[in-house]
């Protein structure tokens, strides 16, 4: 059974998506918690430029602020230092109504708890973000429908969710994250409850989606699961720690160092002999 697929890494495609525009922008970005003795930032001074159609995966300990970074990119949490641009606009200067619209237009989320309400129908959990498009109930049930056969879950329509396997949950919640057709997708550990086999299958939907354009931000703990991604970070105390879209420095013991006197007589009697 094959349940991982190890991927070359995309550098012609990460090279190519270097020309497109930025997506999210931040600069010197802070996030602090506590008061007093017990304030600390789980995020601390991260810049970073996301363009579009990237694939990117951020690792770390836990506590490292990768959550945390998740929820200020999906304006779930707005009390930050620092600069935020998404779509070439500063967070700050949008109104909450402006942010709740991007929310539920521009941005899907897939949380590791699937997040399904349990007296809803599968159809129905997926057909709930339409609402805020002011859709009339039948537009909605239609399109949920529609998402949902794209992901072979159209004999699932009704089902409650409790009736669905772990796969089929985070399947359904994709749904439900993609019915507004975001352009962003931001996935907190998305395979965190599965089964390896399982895990697989969501991977390779989050894959294709990737290729249809979609920028998606992945947070995980699965080493394996970076191989998907066109970009890996990782992230230590509230910080950047490597970023492999940045070239790393020929350390000192790579540099081109002086001959001493005795490897430059060494070399000018090779020479004569």
């Amino acid at each position: 059974m094959r349940l991982y697929v190890t991927r070359q890494p995309r550098i012609i495609e990460q090279m190519a998506k270097t020309n497109l525009p930025p997506v999210i922008v931040l600069k010197d970005l802070k996030k602090r918690f506590g008061i007093g003795d017990a304030e600390h930032y789980a995020i601390d001074g991260i810049d970073l430029t996301i363009r579009r159609g990237e694939f990117i995966a951020i690792m770390g300990p836990s506590g490292c602020g990768k959550t945390t970074l998740l929820n200020v990119l999906g304006l779930l949490d707005s009390k930050i230092e620092g600069e935020y641009e998404l779509e070439e606009k500063s967070v700050a200067t949008l109104s909450s109504r402006r942010q709740a619209r991007i929310r539920s237009q521009q941005i899907g989320f897939i949380f590791q708890s699937f997040n399904l309400i349990n007296r809803l129908t599968v159809i129905e959990n997926v057909a709930l973000p339409l609402i805020y498009k002011g859709m009339t109930q039948l537009a909605r049930i239609k399109q949920a429908s529609a998402i949902l056969h794209n992901f072979h879950l159209g004999e699932r329509e009704y089902y409650m969710p409790h009736q669905l396997s772990g796969g089929q949950t985070q399947r359904v919640a994709i749904a439900r994250a993609l019915v507004n057709n975001p352009s962003i997708i931001l996935a907190d550990e998305p395979t965190g409850n599965l089964d390896s086999y399982a895990s697989h299958i969501i991977m390779e939907e989050l894959s294709d989606l990737h290729k249809r354009g979609n920028t998606i931000i992945m947070v995980t703990h699965n080493p394996r699961l970076t191989t998907y991604a066109s970009r890996v970070i990782t992230m230590l105390d509230g910080k950047i720690a490597t970023d492999t879209q940045t070239p790393t420095k020929k350390s000192d013991g790579d540099a081109k160092r002086p001959l001493g006197k005795k490897k430059r007589a060494k070399r000018k009697k090779e020479a004569k002999s």
